[in-house]
């Protein structure tokens, strides 16, 4: 069996050569700071686990304040050190505001963290119906009843009048539809059950006419 060639991708090795940088340029931020031995190196750490945690949910539970806010935080820490690190500091004599920040960083982001992974998602919530509106009559009166000689006038066939015609399904694009069901598959794998439909609409802001349409074909 032949074994796979092993392939460069650039945009991996770009990638590890800018987080092998950043990763520096923090710990070099934390050590003239005063954080001292494995406590530098653990700094670096913090900061790219509280970004790529951020980041994840985003991607997987869509946008949301908390997450935006706690991805802002860590990427401002680590594009702040990258510049700090240029030159632009006397890291030989650090300022107090930067032993102050570092110095909080760790209670900051135990914050971040914890919230980021024990905080759910808010679904979606439906309107609730307009209470203002004029409630219906609780009975209707029945009509008086029909003697034989007002019965002998009534006549034999009386047209119905014509019933509104059913609005046609909406017609759902395939691409569409493969998007719903990578994002079904991806909520069954994570919880367990199959995603309903409001879940389903909330995740891919459709209306409910078209989500009911794409989880009859989910189905």
């Amino acid at each position: 069996m032949a074994r796979p060639a092993i392939r460069l991708d650039a945009v991996l090795v770009q990638a590890f050569i800018a987080g092998a940088l950043s990763f520096a340029h923090l710990h070099d931020l934390a050590a003239a700071a005063g954080q001292d031995g494995w406590k530098a190196w653990a700094y670096p750490i913090s900061v790219d686990l509280l970004l790529v945690a951020a980041w994840r949910r985003l991607r997987s539970e869509g946008p949301s304040r908390l997450a935006w806010c706690w991805f802002l935080i860590a990427l401002v820490a680590s594009l702040g050190a990258n510049v700090a690190t240029a030159g632009f500091l006397d890291l030989e004599h650090p300022p107090a505001w930067l032993r102050f920040g570092v110095a909080g960083w760790p209670a900051l982001a135990f914050l971040g963290g914890t919230l980021l992974a024990h905080t759910a998602h808010a679904p979606e919530t439906t309107p609730e119906p307009d209470r203002s509106a004029p409630a219906a009559p609780e009975s209707v009166p029945e009509p008086p009843a029909v003697t034989e000689p007002e019965a002998a006038q009534v006549p034999a066939a009386v047209e119905s009048p014509a019933l509104p015609a059913a609005e046609p399904a909406p017609t759902v694009p395939a691409a569409l539809v493969d998007h719903a069901r990578k994002v079904a598959d991806d909520h069954q794998a994570r919880t367990g059950s199959r995603i309903d439909t409001d879940t389903l609409r909330a995740r891919l802001g459709v209306p409910p006419q078209l989500a009911d349409a794409i989880a009859a074909q989910l189905v």
